[in-house]
C-alpha cells in the first residue's frame, strides 16, 4: 500500500514480448517517493529500458499495475503524460530543425500557449547553456550539446517526474558535469527523478536510493550507503553491483 509520500507505485509488473521465451520483466515491485532522486540500475538486458517505456506509456505491461501521482496506467494515461518527461537513450530531436524549432514543436505537443512557450523556450535554452546555438540545426551540434538539448526538451512542460535513460552516455566530461548540475537543481526544486545509468559512481554520488534489477526482478532497493555497508568486502556501489549480479559478460546483439 502506498502512502502520501509515494509518487510512483509499481505493482507486480510483468512484460513478455511476442515470441519471447522469457519475461523481460517478471513481477517488478517498486515505490518512488516524491522529490526523490531514484536510481534504476542493472546489467544489459535486465529490463530497465522496458520498465521506463511502460512507465511513460510507450508500451503496455503484460500484467500488473502502475500508479503515478495517484493516476493509473493505462486507465489515466492521458492525465499522466503532462506530468512526466522522458530523456531517452537515443537523441529524440529532429536533426534538420534548430534547437529553438524543436522546443517550439514539442511545446505545442504539450498544448503550451504562445506566451508560456516563448518563456519556457528561453528557460530551456538557458538550462542547456545553448542560447548562442539556439538557431543552429541539431545535426551541427556536438555529442555533448545534443545530450544537453535532449534533456532540456524533456523539461519544456515542467514535468513533476522525469525519467532519464542513460542521459550521460558517450559525452565529454564538461557536458556530463553540466547535466549533473541541471539534475541537482531540478531535484532541489522538487522534481522526482528516475535515473538509469551504467556509471555506478554517478548513482552513488547522485541518488537518494537505488534499485538493482537483474533478469526482470528487483534484487535489492536501498540507499547506496546502506547497500555498501551491508555487502561484505564492498567499498563502493560498483563492487556491490558485481557482487549481486555477477561478473559474467552480458553481451547483446542488435
Amino acid at each position: 500500500m502506498s502512502d502520501t509520500n509515494t509518487i510512483i507505485e509499481i505493482d507486480h509488473i510483468t512484460k513478455r514480448y511476442p515470441k519471447a521465451k522469457e519475461f523481460a520483466l517478471n513481477g517488478i515491485n517498486l515505490q518512488v517517493h516524491k522529490g526523490e532522486f531514484f536510481g534504476l540500475l542493472g546489467p544489459n538486458g535486465c529490463g530497465k529500458t522496458t520498465l521506463i517505456s511502460i512507465l511513460c506509456g510507450l508500451m503496455p505491461a503484460t500484467q500488473g499495475h502502475i500508479t503515478i501521482a495517484g493516476k493509473t496506467i493505462p486507465g489515466k494515461l492521458s492525465a499522466i503524460k503532462p506530468l512526466v518527461g522522458l530523456v531517452p537513450q537515443e537523441i529524440a530531436l529532429y536533426p534538420t530543425l534548430t534547437f529553438r524549432e524543436n522546443l517550439h514543436f514539442f511545446g505545442r505537443l504539450y498544448g503550451l500557449t504562445s506566451k508560456i512557450l516563448k518563456q519556457r523556450t528561453q528557460e530551456c535554452l538557458a538550462i542547456a547553456g545553448l542560447e548562442q546555438f539556439a538557431d543552429k540545426r541539431i545535426k551541427s551540434y556536438s555529442g555533448g550539446m545534443k545530450r544537453r538539448a535532449n534533456l532540456a526538451i524533456s523539461l519544456i512542460h515542467k514535468p513533476q517526474v522525469l525519467f532519464l535513460d542513460e542521459p550521460t552516455v558517450q559525452i565529454d566530461p564538461q557536458s556530463r558535469n553540466m547535466i549533473f548540475k541541471i539534475l541537482g537543481e531540478l531535484n532541489a526544486t522538487g522534481t522526482t527523478l528516475v535515473y538509469t545509468t551504467h556509471y555506478l559512481e554517478e548513482a552513488q554520488q547522485m541518488c537518494d536510493r537505488v534499485a538493482i534489477v537483474d533478469k526482470g526482478l528487483v534484487i535489492c532497493t536501498d540507499t547506496p550507503q546502506r547497500l555498501i555497508a551491508n555487502t561484505p568486502g564492498s567499498k563502493d556501489l560498483g563492487e556491490v553491483f558485481l557482487h549481486l549480479t555477477g561478473k559474467d559478460l552480458r553481451d547483446e546483439q542488435e
